[in-house]
């Protein structure tokens, strides 16, 4: 059972990942301008958002299981729409569509993930989760560059949609967890208020938001960085592959012994100061070689993020107002993503300027966190949120 979970979570996120090298240059096939691409880009993720926030009380309410059901089998179908796509418009639109039905999934399979593993240690549980995570990165825009070079990015988008129609097969197999009755009574409102008010949960939105415009950034840009070295178009896909295996590595090895050594709340921003350096070098890149180290170093700082962050939400989230913590973990997760894809965009942002900007904000970012840290660290010894 437990593999099952961890495979759908793969699967989640490969719709993510397999996109990632196919995106900017699909919509550029069909006609779409520098700007409009970042939007295409951005669409899932500004669409994404309110899916992710409102996931979360959907969860809470029907449980997990039922709201993985039919996210799947919902996104599944929107994906198979893309190979059917004439002009920049209708992909804006099933981008848009793709980014709703896929952002009610994640928040659900990480709930179940916590909630079926909760008298076990959450970095172990979320390291496992982030190989998952990894996997996908791994397979997802390897899959797609070989895929897309061969067959055509629709052909990608096809698979990826009976992919999504299987899992919602799989997620069947699953045992359900039963909700605490008292979920859908008191003051929802009042909850989400003192989520916001959690300075351990603020430290994993804040995460989500800085891990996700970078990689937002990435993914616009790394394609169109490795057009204007004049590298073959694959190349991008595996680039974006490399940071996964790292991770997976990362995972693997006596590396991961940090997790149970060190604070998720220094690990998190001690991770941003390694991916803005990987950034700053994609920035510096002239050749294949400068490309490869940024993905080698990003695959570390990822490695060390994603679980931190992960982990953070469950620490500090009691069990019944999980979904909504990680609803809302989500919707800041996509907000990063929308607003690096659209910002760059919105400028003009050449490829070298993109990714120095992203490198800029990830620091200044990583600096207020260490700040915060002195000089609140008192909160690291608490052990989770109660009192909902």
């Amino acid at each position: 059972m437990p593999f099952i979970l961890y495979f759908l979570i793969f699967i989640s996120f490969i719709d993510l990942f397999a996109q990632f090298p196919i995106t900017s240059t699909y919509a550029q096939s069909l006609g779409a301008s520098t700007g409009l691409i970042g939007f295409i880009v951005g669409a899932y993720s500004l669409s994404n958002l309110f899916s992710n926030f409102f996931s979360g009380y959907f969860v809470d309410h029907k449980g997990p299981k039922q709201v993985m059901l039919y996210g799947f089998l919902v996104n599944g179908v929107i994906l198979l729409l893309y190979a059917i796509a004439t002009s920049p418009m209708q992909l804006l639109a099933i981008r848009f569509m793709n980014g709703l039905s896929a952002g009610i999934i994640t928040p659900a399979a990480f709930t179940y993930l916590s909630l079926s593993n909760k008298n076990k240690k959450s970095g172990k549980t979320m390291a496992f989760s982030g190989a998952a995570v990894g996997l996908s990165a791994i397979g997802g825009p390897a899959f797609a560059g070989i895929v897309s070079a061969k067959s055509g990015s629709e052909t990608v988008y096809f698979i990826i949609g009976c992919l999504m129609i299987f899992a919602c097969v799989l997620t069947a197999l699953l045992n359900s967890i039963e909700k605490q009755k008292d979920v859908v009574r008191g003051n929802n409102k009042g909850k989400i208020q003192e989520l916001f008010k959690n300075k351990g949960l603020l430290f994993a939105f804040l995460g989500a938001l800085s891990l996700s415009a970078s990689q937002g950034i990435l993914a616009y840009m790394l394609p169109l960085k490795v057009d204007g070295l004049e590298l073959a178009n694959h190349i991008s896909g595996m680039l974006m592959s490399i940071f996964g295996i790292v991770a997976i590595l990362f995972f693997m090895l006596p590396t991961n012994r940090v997790f149970d050594r060190f604070h998720y709340e220094w690990l998190l921003p001690i991770g941003l100061v390694i991916i803005a350096v990987a950034q700053a070098v994609a920035g510096f890149a002239f050749n294949f070689t400068f490309l490869l180290m940024s993905m080698l170093i990003y695959g570390i700082g990822f490695a060390l993020i994603f679980p931190s962050m992960s982990s953070l939400v469950a620490k500090y989230s009691s069990q019944h107002i999980r979904g909504k913590a990680y609803g809302i973990f989500y919707a800041f997760y996509s907000l990063g993503s929308f607003l690096g894809t659209s910002i760059t965009g919105a400028f003009s942002l050449t490829p070298t300027g993109a990714f120095f900007s992203a490198a800029v904000f990830l620091l200044v970012m990583s600096i207020g966190s260490f700040a915060i840290l002195k000089r609140n660290s008192h909160f690291l010894a608490n052990k989770e949120v109660s009192g909902y």
